[in-house]
């Protein structure tokens, strides 16, 4: 685990967890709703121009940070590699997940992303020297359990597709090592958002411009709001992986699947079959396992 900051006091590391976990929790809100905005489009719209739509629309919300910031010296920065790094897993990360939700059913998709806390748990212990005990091992696998009956070997569905979302997955846990790396040297939640924003934005125009297609009022209107949520579940996120450790935070993301899997139901029938019920208790099972053990080696009191 990476040290803790010598100014922070033990009521301060508490306080700091307790708002890192209320702030996932809105964030997986947010992002269920900008998801089934993404399915709404029906793959109508290019992947290049959702990406870029995401990005663009997103930075109207994001560029009044910069106010608070100190303005537009908040963005220096001392981090230009990790930066870079952050663009390339966030950028693949977030173009998977929106390719996912245009072939796939919602509640698959969403199985799969959940993947990514489980990733994240693992690849902590290399990256940020963190500690992976036996019940955090425990719970990882219990977790994967729970993906592998939702998303049954044979069970039909576009194979491809799910390896590109486990891809993306694996990407954003990747992303989030490196907001906490940059985060535990010093850099602001506001130059790691923007820089992100700024740079997704660039990259998906270029790869948008050949195949352009020009959207329709609904789908203006979708992207708008893909890119507005998108952006508040960005500084949620973003400010929680900054603050707090991955392990304790990314149990949280669990919630998202209740949100996902009741848009996929409600608006496009997708109930879950009985075995793809038995993948979600397990999921969340093993987060709410993995939350508690790691609540009470902080001390947090629900």
């Amino acid at each position: 685990m990476p040290p803790t900051p010598v100014h922070m006091t033990t009521p301060d590391i508490k306080s700091a967890r307790r708002r890192a976990i209320l702030a996932i929790l809105l964030a997986a809100l947010l992002f269920a709703g900008a998801a089934a905005c993404v399915k709404a489009l029906g793959g109508e719209v290019p992947l290049a121009q959702i990406v870029l739509f995401r990005s663009a629309f997103a930075l109207p919300v994001l560029l009044p940070m910069l106010r608070t910031a100190g303005g537009w010296k908040a963005l220096r920065t001392t981090r230009p590699g990790g930066h870079a790094l952050r663009l390339v897993f966030g950028f693949a990360g977030m173009a998977g997940a929106f390719y996912g939700y245009a072939h796939l059913p919602l509640a698959t998709v969403t199985a799969l992303g959940f993947t990514m806390p489980l990733f994240l748990a693992l690849l902590a212990v290399p990256l940020l020297g963190e500690r992976l005990e036996a019940a955090r091992g425990l719970a990882a696998l219990v977790g994967f359990g729970g993906v592998l009956l939702m998303v049954r070997p044979g069970a039909g569905g576009d194979g491809w597709a799910m390896l590109v979302v486990l891809g993306a997955a694996l990407a954003w846990a990747l992303a989030m090592i490196t907001i906490r790396r940059m985060g535990a040297r010093g850099e602001s939640g506001v130059s790691i958002v923007l820089w992100f924003s700024f740079g997704s934005t660039l990259v998906a125009l270029l790869w948008s411009l050949p195949g352009w297609v020009w959207p329709t009022p609904t789908q203006w209107l979708l992207l708008a709001v893909i890119g507005g949520v998108s952006a508040f579940a960005q500084i949620l996120m973003t400010e929680a992986y900054r603050v707090a450790e991955p392990t304790v935070v990314a149990p949280f993301e669990y919630s998202g699947i209740v949100w996902t899997t009741a848009l996929g139901a409600l608006i496009w029938a997708e109930a879950p079959d009985g075995w793809d019920a038995m993948g979600i208790l397990l999921l969340v099972g093993a987060g709410l396992a993995l939350w508690r053990r790691e609540a009470m080696a902080a001390g947090l009191k629900r």
